[in-house]
């Protein structure tokens, strides 16, 4: 990445001031301030450059902030020449950048002079000087720096500048090669922000009074449109009287915007010129020749697609400038005939398509005159009348029509009733591609096949249309398209009449049976628009009736007028009846309560729907209306039941599994809007539900009952069968081939040698050819049958999607009914039957949904059964049975879900006990603890869990965990456990200790030990045991631990080391524990064990990743009072340094010192000992000692004497142990002696053949506190120098004040 601009480096060479204004005036004194001082100032031209626009600006504002707190410095004249310096540049992308930046500078300096500006300019990037290979950035720094003055606004007020400015255009003109049309582009742009006085000044010196000259280029033409615009008089002295559209004149024309198409491909714009020639011939009123010669007949002959969408902007363009007069002009010829080929060819993902571009530029225009309705109605008629063989090229759904004006839209729509009824084929705008040419058929491609996709698209976009009402809240409208959309799809007229409207609309060509499909589908698609939210229309039904009362009071009203509507299907008598009696049922649930208001509510849009679709199939809904008013009476007659006894008596009516029969009915069928009808009448239904209608949606789930083939061995079976039928094809080929040589074999063993004649060869190869055309029939058969299979496979995995919907809403609004209960194990089978065949989507969207439901609304739901009855111990041996399943699975995400389960039940028996009678004796403990026995706290924690029925069942899953080798129970699951039911955790823990050491495998060791690592610090478990006989679990637990750390060290799989690590974090907690509540145990066993396992957790010899194992190890030890030893750092530093490899050295720890100064302080190493070695004189040559050091004397000097044991001396170095390394004085100061039960433990640093003074160790342990150290941290962090600071500080004087002179040179 090239240096912006200017580079430090060449700063010095170019000037000797900073801004570079002369080269032979005085040095500056502040150069060295400017350059190098500044470093912050020197940061904005680089950040300028950069190729982020946020950093561009932010570099620019900062700059300029920076020069106006500073406008008498050196610094703005600095920033001047470096930005005309930066214009140049070679990188293309920074130029604009300087520009910009130089532009804002002189907009916020005024006193700067733009001509000396722009003689620096020419003078920094001379084109005469410039070498041939800099000519290029020459070229662009000029232009780049013209601009910038125009930018700055102060160009078009400075006639000098502004002259100078134009004279160096016209002269950057000339390097076409480099610069293209840029000067004349910026040339026009500076003269069409000019007065029209100045302009008329300039004139003459920038436009050739010739019109070929004016024709000639883009840029020339635009300059002439914009002095015809400003200054015509002066024009027309100039030039004379022009006509740009005479016949000579016009092809002129086509090819400059042709040149200005191409110019402008890369930005996908519209040209300017192109735009004011359109404003030109409006002017003159000469826009049809201009559009008809130029833009149809010029442009479109080209056969170019630059020029064919710059004719597409200049449409979209011309829309609001066009009076409805002239719109039929350019929305009815050729033009748009090729934008309509263009919507249909151009699908391909990298082909351009220009539909989004001219759908703003439509928006825009229904945007700009929402007070025009006529306008806004014929621009959108007539785009829609642009059609491809009789289907209109605009999608169905346009968002632009929501920009429509009320009355425009009633037109629209009124429009697109009239063209379904009557179509005009010959106002369309029609068109077929070349394809569609070359495969043109006649008898194919009539006038019948045209209306029926006109009539298609027409009812689709009614449809799309309500959608876009549907938020506008047009009722009249929206029951008008959907009175016209059900007439002509279930009903025809006889005879007309003035009370039904849509009888009197006549058809030009006969309704097909095809388009009453299509028709019916879009109406039903429509339904559910108006019926999602329950719309209502509160003009015409104030009472609050929903949007589908209005069309079935429409369709009563067109059966009572027999004489002038008759139905496509007529209704039988019994259908009759069925259609009356539902209307009696819809007065009397209007008649019902104000409680039974939203069960009335749902059973109406239920009715309102199997009423409706009675057109559709009347057989069907005529049964389904029956049963639906049957359990409709029946339940508005019921109360609601809710547990399971009375739920299970005979003398439940029937009626709701009647009703769940019909809502799995209406769920069979490919509709959203039923499945939200019957989503809807469930949820206020599933109150009453029902064992025997909970088993009806269960058994869609199980394969078994809805006949899914989903079992391996059908399907091998199956396999084996086609097998089979395969094998006996081949074999009848074989005997077929043997019947069609005549009788022969096929294996070439006929003993005859004779040729067959002609007519024995004809019959051999008919009968050849029928054997083959019978093999094909078979393959194809074959080929269709595993088709349906397939689509019967994903039709039933669709419907278990739709019916899960019940399952939810019964979940949802009934947790705490029985009935949940029931539905584990199914919805258990489900996931895992997912699990084991997720292959296609259909099958991961069952399997999302069914774990939803299950672990959010089930699984995690806060209410639940509280009234389980009789069916206590088939919970318990469900409880038992998901427990054992858990254990069989082979994945682990598989368990979870088992075992989610069995902890749901154990919260249903626990019941909601544990917040009555756990939270009461918390409160009561602060006044008298012993009020309070565990006993009784634990049975109340309990609840209604029998644990002799439920400890068995977890006590074998938990060994088979700690036991098993490939288990897919966790962790996780038995601390889950655990947590929620802490008297079970009790029951568990024997288990759990158990297998902490033994014969167990080192991982299940490793899992026992995290078990009790997480389960011990919980409040909720110790509050279920005494004192004494939680103490005694805390001894065992130790026990156990302390024997698996007697091999601590010796590992080497990784599952021994994570044993290592989980039995340290377990001893942690221990000690954590005993420390807390003060236990009495004896630690000087686990003291021993540690202790003799430290020489093989040095840092040295083990490996960087074991470093944790050492972190625990000595947290362990300083719980038992014994300080981790500092010197382990510092020989980890010196002692290694000779064979220290290059790959060590380059990870050294951040904070050591440099090698240099390590070799210095070598040689004050025999000064340094003799000086702490001398006595502390208490006067002398010692400073006064403040208090503070005094305090800090008795801090160090105290604890030696503590109780009434004499301070431990220092070990000479010849009496330590060679195992032992040698520390500093400081180093062993820090390592006071600890005690443990009363007694001082030895140092792990003291020498082994000195003894400590020590006490007699009591019986039993330590009672109250845990064995802690005779010094306190605090005092046993402090170092010799605290303790005696006058010597060890004079000395560190001393050495500070030696390396400082070794420094110097």
């Amino acid at each position: 990445w090239a240096p912006p601009a200017d580079m430090e480096s060449r700063v010095p060479a170019e000037s000797a001031s900073p801004g570079g204004a002369a080269t032979s005036g005085p040095r500056p004194a502040d150069r060295e301030g400017l350059l190098q001082q500044s470093r912050e100032f020197l940061d904005f031209f680089w950040d300028i450059a950069k190729p982020e626009q946020e950093t561009r600006l932010e570099a620019t504002e900062k700059l300029l902030a920076y020069l106006r707190a500073r406008p008498q410095g050196p610094e703005r004249k600095y920033a001047l020449k470096r930005l005309i310096t930066g214009l140049g540049v070679g990188r293309e992308t920074a130029r604009p950048c300087y520009s910009l930046a130089l532009a804002q500078l002189l907009q916020s300096f005024e006193d700067i002079p733009l001509c000396s500006v722009l003689q620096q300019i020419q003078e920094k990037h001379d084109l005469q000087k410039v070498k041939k290979a800099m000519m290029r950035p020459a070229l662009f720094a000029n232009l780049f720096g013209v601009l910038a003055l125009f930018q700055s606004g102060r160009l078009v007020k400075d006639s000098e500048a502004l002259l100078k400015s134009v004279k160096l255009l016209q002269n950057l003109a000339q390097h076409h090669n480099h610069l293209q049309e840029q000067p004349q582009k910026a040339l026009v742009d500076i003269l069409s922000e000019v007065p029209a006085a100045t302009l008329q000044a300039i004139l003459p010196k920038v436009l050739k009074a010739d019109l070929n000259s004016v024709l000639g280029s883009p840029e020339h033409l635009e300059l002439f449109l914009l002095a015809q615009q400003k200054v015509p008089e002066k024009l027309k002295e100039l030039i004379g009287p022009v006509n740009l559209f005479s016949d000579e004149n016009i092809p002129r024309l086509v090819n400059v915007l042709k040149t200005a198409a191409a110019s402008v491909k890369k930005e996908r714009k519209l040209p300017a010129v192109a735009l004011d020639l359109l404003r030109l011939s409006l002017r003159e009123g000469k826009f049809p020749r201009f559009w008809k010669e130029v833009v149809e007949q010029g442009l479109l002959k080209k056969q170019f697609w630059p020029a064919s969408y710059l004719c597409f902007r200049l449409l979209g363009a011309a829309l609001p400038l066009l009076s409805e007069e002239q719109l039929p002009l350019v929305m009815q010829g050729d033009l748009i005939r090729h934008f309509g080929e263009h919507m249909v060819t151009a699908k391909l993902p990298k082909q351009f398509k220009f539909a989004p571009e001219m759908n703003e530029y439509v928006g825009a225009f229904l945007e700009g005159c929402r007070d025009d309705p006529e306008r806004q109605l014929a621009v959108v008629v007539a785009f829609t009348r642009i059609t491809n063989q009789g289907l209109p090229v605009l999608p169905t759904f346009w968002r632009v029509v929501r920009s429509l004006s009320p009355h425009a839209l009633k037109g629209y729509v009124a429009w697109l009733q009239t063209t379904f009824l009557r179509p005009d084929l010959d106002s369309l705008v029609d068109f077929s591609t070349s394809n569609q040419k070359k495969a043109q058929d006649a008898s194919l491609h009539g006038p019948e096949r045209a209306v029926f996709r006109l009539r298609k698209w027409v009812i689709l976009r009614l449809v799309s249309t309500v959608d876009a009402l549907h938020a506008e809240k047009e009722d009249d409208l929206i029951e008008e398209v959907a009175r016209f959309c059900f007439f002509h799809s279930f009903f025809e007229t006889k005879k007309p009449t003035s009370q039904i409207p849509e009888t009197e609309q006549q058809f030009s060509f006969p309704l097909e049976s095809r388009t009453r499909e299509v028709v019916s589908s879009a109406f039903f698609s429509l339904l559910q628009t108006v019926s999602t939210q329950f719309r209502l229309a509160p003009a015409r039904t104030p009472d609050g009736q929903p949007w589908t009362h209005r069309l079935v009071q429409f369709a009563d009203l067109l059966l009572s007028h027999s004489r002038n509507v008759t139905p496509l299907t007529p209704f039988t008598t019994q259908q009759r009846q069925a259609w009356d009696r539902m209307l009696q049922t819809l007065k009397e649930l209007e008649a019902c309560s104000a409680e039974a208001k939203a069960k009335a509510s749902a059973f109406q849009h239920l009715l309102f729907l199997v009423g409706i679709y009675l057109f559709k199939s009347p057989a069907e809904s005529c049964e389904l209306l029956a049963d639906i008013q049957t359990c409709i009476q029946k339940s508005l007659g019921e109360k609601p039941r809710r547990t399971r006894s009375k739920a299970a008596t005979p003398q439940e009516p029937p009626w709701v599994e009647v009703l769940v029969e019909i809502l799995l009915a209406l769920l069979a069928q490919p509709s959203h809007l039923m499945r939200q009808v019957a989503r809807t009448v469930f949820s206020h239904v599933c109150v009453h539900l029902t064992p025997r209608a909970l088993q009806l949606i269960l058994d869609v789930l199980n394969p078994e009952k809805s006949a899914d083939e989903d079992n391996v061995v059908v399907t091998d079976d199956s396999e084996k069968q086609s097998e089979s039928g395969e094998v006996r094809a081949r074999r009848g080929g074989r005997v077929d081939m043997g019947w069609a040589t005549g009788g022969g074999t096929v294996d070439g063993e006929d003993d005859g040698d004779e040729e067959l004649g002609d007519e024995a060869m004809m019959a051999l190869d008919q009968n050849l050819a029928s054997l083959f055309a019978e093999q094909k029939l078979r393959i194809q058969a074959r080929r269709d049958e595993k088709n349906k299979l397939r689509k019967e496979k994903v039709l039933r995995r669709d419907f278990q999607i739709r019916v899960l919907d019940l399952i939810e809403v019964l979940v949802t609004k009934q947790p705490e009914n029985p009935l949940v209960l029931e539905l584990l194990e199914p919805l258990l089978d489900v996931i895992r039957r997912s699990m084991r065949t997720s292959s296609s989507k259909q099958e991961q969207d069952l399997l999302h949904k069914t774990a939803r439901i299950f672990t959010h609304h089930l699984c995690r739901s806060r209410h639940y059964c509280h009234d389980v009855g009789r069916g206590l111990g088939a919970l318990y041996a469900q409880v038992e049975r998901l427990v054992q399943q858990a254990g069989r699975q082979a994945d682990a995400s598989l368990s979870l879900y088992y075992f989610n389960a069995a902890l749901y039940l154990l919260r249903v028996l626990k019941g909601n006990s544990t917040a009555a009678t756990v939270c009461k004796p918390q409160k009561k403990e602060k006044a008298g603890p012993k009020k309070s026995r565990p006993q009784e706290r634990g049975c109340r924690a309990s609840g209604g869990l029998d644990l002799s029925l439920v400890t068995p069942i977890f006590s074998s899953a938990l060994t088979s965990f700690l036991t098993k080798r490939n288990s897919p129970l966790t962790v996780p699951m038995f601390l889950s456990l655990f947590s929620r039911h802490p008297v079970l955790c009790k029951s568990l823990l024997p288990v759990v200790i158990q297998h902490v050491t033994g014969q167990a495998r080192p991982r299940h060791q490793a899992q026992a030990c995290v078990l009790l690592q997480k389960a011990l610090p919980t409040r909720e478990l110790r509050l279920c045991f005494e004192d004494p006989e939680w103490e005694q679990l805390v001894s065992q637990i130790l026990v156990k631990v302390t024997e698996n750390l007697r091999t601590l060290g010796e590992a080497q799989s990784k599952s021994e080391q994570q044993q290592e690590l989980s039995s340290l974090g377990l001893l942690n907690t221990l000690l954590r524990t005993i420390h807390q509540e003060k236990l009495t145990v004896d630690l000087t066993g686990v003291l021993g064990v540690l202790q003799s396992q430290q020489q093989r957790l040095q840092p040295g010899g083990r490996s960087a990743s074991c470093s944790r194992l050492c972190n625990l190890y000595w947290q362990a030890m300083k719980a038992l009072g014994v300080q981790r030893p500092k010197s382990e750092k510092k020989e980890a530093r010196e002692v290694p340094k000779v064979t220290q490899s290059p790959l060590s050295a380059k990870r050294k720890k951040k904070g050591f010192l440099p090698e240099t100064k390590k070799r210095k302080k070598r040689k004050l190493e025999g000064a340094a000992p003799a000086e702490e070695a001398k006595p502390t004189a208490p006067g002398g040559d010692q400073p006064p000692s403040t208090g503070k050091r005094r305090r800090r004397k008795r801090k160090a000097q105290g604890p030696t004497q503590a109780n009434g044991t004499p301070a431990t001396k220092r070990p000479a170095p010849e009496a330590m142990t060679p195992s032992a390394p040698a520390k500093t004085p400081k180093l062993q100061e820090k390592q006071q002696p600890s005690q443990v039960n009363g007694a001082r433990a030895a140092s792990p640093a003291a020498p082994a053949g000195r003894k400590q003074p020590q006490k007699d160790l009591p019986e039993k342990g330590v009672s109250g506190k845990s064995p802690q150290s005779a010094l306190p941290r605090k005092k046993a962090r402090l170092s010799l120098a605290s303790r005696s600071p006058t010597l060890l500080q004079s000395g560190a004087k001393r050495k500070k004040a030696s390396l400082k002179k070794a420094r110097k040179p």
